[in-house]
């Protein structure tokens, strides 16, 4: 067994997890797959899903692996996911990390953040690849669709997360740059992304020269968003690190591709998200995990708004007074809906008692949220949260429609 076909079945993490709104090397050569007539205005079944190649992780730190030097596996050999989106292992061996993986020999993780330069080490990234295929950028309550170019080779995906809370981190803002022996080979554009199946990401469509070995320099910048509570102070430097993988055509041939079947294509639904062990997904709490007393739970745009309200705002905001958290997420799977621009307004027996912004916050317990202090909140009080801008990062297929006309709501406390 050679060294690489020796990690991709000790790393113990998907190479071939399903994503949704994506497509598969044959219908790169014949074009995507039509899209659904008469989308909702909202969140639905994607005309397929597909698989993707995890090829990279940094800043994981000591992963905890077996005398061996690999994951636990069992008799099959391969990792797979079951019915419920989690881990399996299944007998195809698709679902391994390649030999760039980044894993020592050791079994831990290695860390190419050349020792924690430029405040790295509040980052761990995961690097993956699909098939190229269309996306839609966001511009206010616009979209454009992006479609496949002939130089496509992949649809390059990176996640970004605290590694102790494994908190998705949705605002860093990232570039990507991929080298060969040292040579530029593509450097592209990389877009905020919502996908059914990994929910937030950066990713964008990329070329590459054929099989090979190449060098992907993940750059993030210094967080403007507001943290709070253990998050205070942290991710405010930008980091840099890189990531070597392997690309052939053979594995990427060897992602799975599944057309939706029969009238679920294009219905009010949503794809399962999937679960990786190692790397986290992008949803927010449920309802009984938030902090604080529930006003409610009210819809937009097919976007869910949870607000809650905690009698002290979270370590970090220099302010007294009751703290008003808005928890803003995708229906069926609980994707953060980051980047917008929120504002309420709280009236009590008609008159106005706050009217202004709410804003975009990264905390250990409520997550990615949007907040603001209140001098008062009252029983009967009337909260109206109104969406100035709609979410602002790209959309698979299945999001593309949802998330951008979105009306006022209105609570009562």
């Amino acid at each position: 067994m050679d060294r690489r076909t020796f990690l991709r079945a000790s790393a113990g993490v998907t190479g071939s997890v399903a994503l949704a709104g994506c497509s598969s090397l044959f219908s790169v050569r014949r074009g995507d797959p039509p899209l659904v007539e008469n989308r909702p205005n909202a969140v639905y079944y994607p005309t397929h899903t597909e698989g993707m190649e995890m090829v990279g992780m940094s800043g994981m730190g000591g992963m905890a692996m077996n005398d061996s030097g690999g994951m636990e596996m069992n008799d099959s050999g391969g990792m797979g996911m079951n019915d419920a989106g989690e881990m399996d292992m299944n007998g195809s061996g698709e679902m391994a990390m390649n030999g760039s993986s980044g894993m020592s020999s050791n079994g831990s993780a290695t860390d190419s953040m050349s020792g924690g330069r430029n405040g790295a080490s509040d980052y761990a990234f995961g690097l993956m690849y699909s098939y190229p295929h269309r996306f839609w950028t966001a511009n206010g309550s616009e979209t454009r669709k992006v479609s496949i170019q002939q130089e496509d080779t992949v649809h390059l995906m990176t996640s970004v997360w605290e590694p102790k809370t494994r908190t998705v981190l949705p605002d860093t803002g990232l570039s990507v740059e991929i080298t060969q022996n040292g040579e530029v080979v593509s450097q592209e554009v990389i877009y905020p992304m919502l996908s059914q199946r990994m929910g937030f990401h950066y990713g964008a469509n990329f070329g590459l020269d054929g099989n090979g070995t190449y060098t992907a320099t993940l750059s993030v910048g210094g967080m403007s968003t507001r943290r709070t509570g253990e998050f205070v102070g942290m991710f405010a430097e930008p980091a840099s690190v890189d990531i070597e993988f392997e690309y052939s055509r053979t594995d990427k041939r060897s992602i799975d591709y599944t057309r939706t079947k029969g009238q679920r294509e294009g219905s009010r639904d949503a794809a399962k998200p999937m679960a990786m062990e190692m790397v986290p997904n992008s949803v927010v709490p449920p309802k009984s995990d938030l902090p604080g007393e529930i006003v409610g739970t009210q819809t937009s745009g097919d976007g869910r708004f949870l607000a809650t309200v905690l009698d002290k705002p979270p370590r970090g905001i220099d302010a007294s007074g009751p703290y008003l958290a808005v928890s803003a997420r995708t229906p069926y799977n609980r994707m953060v809906l980051p980047a917008m621009a929120l504002s309420g307004t709280l009236r009590r027996n008609g008159r106005t008692v706050f009217d202004g912004p709410l804003q975009p916050t990264l905390d250990p317990e409520l997550d990615y949220h949007y907040g603001t202090v209140v001098d008062s909140i009252e029983s009967g009080d009337e909260l109206e949260l109104s969406v100035e801008t709609p979410p602002q990062v790209a959309r698979h297929e299945g999001y593309e429609t949802a998330f951008l006309d979105m009306p006022p709501m209105t609570f009562t406390v």
